[in-house]
């Protein structure tokens, strides 16, 4: 199962995040500025075998509570796993105003309850 992940888009989403996003199973959004009354500060659910949990800011996330974590704010991409846990934590990065390197958004590949892999897309324009 393909989770694609963005955050931060601001309300615009570019030619080259909607070309990336097509064929994903489900689109992960960590928030500002795609949000209506019914989104929660931090969503917890279940997919793929595994425990997901998004929150816009890293520090509210609890990791005790997950498999995988997504997070936004900083506009700037990581992947890495924690050290204390295990848990594979993910920050796409911005599409729209990046801070660090260029445009960029996430992909995490999942099959039989594992992430097979987690990566940051690029999303630079000419690519």
């Amino acid at each position: 199962m393909r989770y694609d992940i963005i955050s931060d888009t601001h309300g615009y989403l570019s030619k080259r995040l909607l070309d990336q996003l097509q064929g994903a199973d489900t689109i992960v959004h960590a928030g500002d500025y795609d949000f209506g009354p019914e989104v929660k500060r931090v969503k917890i659910f279940f997919s793929s075998g595994l425990r997901w949990e998004v929150c816009h800011y890293r520090e509210r996330l609890d990791l005790k509570l997950c498999d995988i974590a997504i997070c936004g704010h900083t506009h700037r991409p990581f992947v890495e796993k924690d050290r204390a846990t295990g848990v594979l934590m993910m920050n796409p990065g911005s599409p729209t105003y990046p801070r660090s390197g260029g445009p960029s958004m996430g992909r995490i590949i999942c099959e039989e309850g594992k992430v097979v892999s987690a990566r940051i897309i690029p999303l630079d324009v000419g690519e």
